[in-house]
């Protein structure tokens, strides 16, 4: 695997990042792109990009969007006031997943949330996802926490 051009999203990669989305299976969430929802991305993209505490980035080979991940910048009061970083939305393209691009952007995301003053890194994943499982523990992930969720 060459390395990759992680760079930050652009309006232009929106389609992109969602078609990502489209083909996780697993972690559902309903997302489609079309003219129908077209306007809810691009407003969620827009709410991401105004928020100096988001930011949105892709993965790129050559001219394609490979994978996409968002981070999130968390003031703390616990731990002194420590800032931590949320990883968000990782995903790989289906048919380019186990050659290296997950560990490229989630290497790069940690050098972001290091240069942005965070004393750590947090991420969820689904309980479902054994392989995702074993490579964030790869990367130095611990499992701490059991995490909860209650859709609104």
């Amino acid at each position: 695997m060459s390395a990759l051009d992680i760079r930050e999203a652009r309006a232009g990669d929106l389609e992109a990042i969602i078609r990502l989305h489209e083909e996780d299976e697993l972690g559902t969430h309903g997302d489609l792109w079309s003219p129908d929802t077209k306007p809810a991305y691009e407003a969620a993209f827009a709410a991401i990009a105004r928020s100096p505490e988001n930011r949105l980035f892709v993965a790129l080979d050559g001219d394609e969007v490979v994978g996409t991940f968002q981070l999130t910048f968390i003031p703390n009061l616990t731990g002194r006031g420590a800032l931590r970083v949320k990883v968000e939305s990782v995903k790989v393209k289906a048919s380019r997943r186990s050659g290296g691009i997950g560990a490229q952007m989630m290497a790069f995301a940690e050098r972001q949330a290091r240069l942005g003053g965070a004393a750590a890194m947090e991420l969820t994943s689904n309980k479902t996802r054994k392989d995702a499982h074993r490579f964030y523990e790869r990367l130095g992930f611990v499992r701490s926490h059991e995490g909860f969720k209650k859709k609104l």
